[in-house]
C-alpha cells in the first residue's frame, strides 16, 4: 500500500449519510472520501480525491487522528451530500476504480450500485443533534 497523504489538520471529516461512503472532507476544494470496502475480504477503506483513488487502508492512517464515528462528525448539508454522491457514481464496489469491479460470491459488492449508496444509512439528523 502506498503512503497516504497527510490530512491538513484544519481538515474536519463528515458524515455523508451513507454506508458506502462514510467519511467526506472538502480541502483546498478537492473532495476526499472514505469507502467502507467488505472488510476483510478488501482493505477496510479506500481514498479517495475527487473520485481518483489514492490508496487503500485497513486501519485509520497513523498521519491522520482516528477517524471518529459518524455519530460524532457534522453531516453533510444534503447539497454537498449530492455533490459527493454524483462525483463518487459508479465506485461503490470494491476494484471499480481499476475498471476491474469485485464480482465475488463471497462479498457485498454486488450490491453496492448508486442507488444503494443514495439511501440514508440513518434518519436525518437536526442541526442540535450535529453539535
Amino acid at each position: 500500500m502506498i503512503p497516504l497523504p497527510a490530512l491538513p489538520p484544519q481538515a474536519a471529516w463528515h458524515d455523508t449519510g451513507t454506508s458506502v461512503f462514510p467519511y467526506a472532507v472538502r480541502v483546498e476544494g478537492r473532495w476526499w472520501v472514505l469507502r467502507l470496502n467488505d472488510f476483510p475480504e478488501h482493505p477496510l477503506y479506500t481514498l479517495f480525491i475527487d473520485a481518483q483513488v489514492i490508496g487503500d487502508m485497513d486501519d485509520d492512517p497513523a498521519a491522520w487522528q482516528q477517524l471518529p464515528s459518524p455519530e460524532m462528525v457534522p453531516a453533510l448539508v444534503a447539497p454537498e451530500r449530492a455533490k459527493v454522491l454524483h462525483l463518487m457514481a459508479g465506485l461503490g464496489p470494491y476494484g471499480t476504480e481499476t475498471g476491474t469491479p469485485c464480482t465475488g460470491d463471497w462479498c457485498t459488492c454486488s450490491i453496492l450500485t448508486d442507488e444503494y449508496a443514495a439511501r440514508p444509512n440513518t434518519p436525518p439528523r437536526t442541526s442540535a443533534e450535529q453539535h
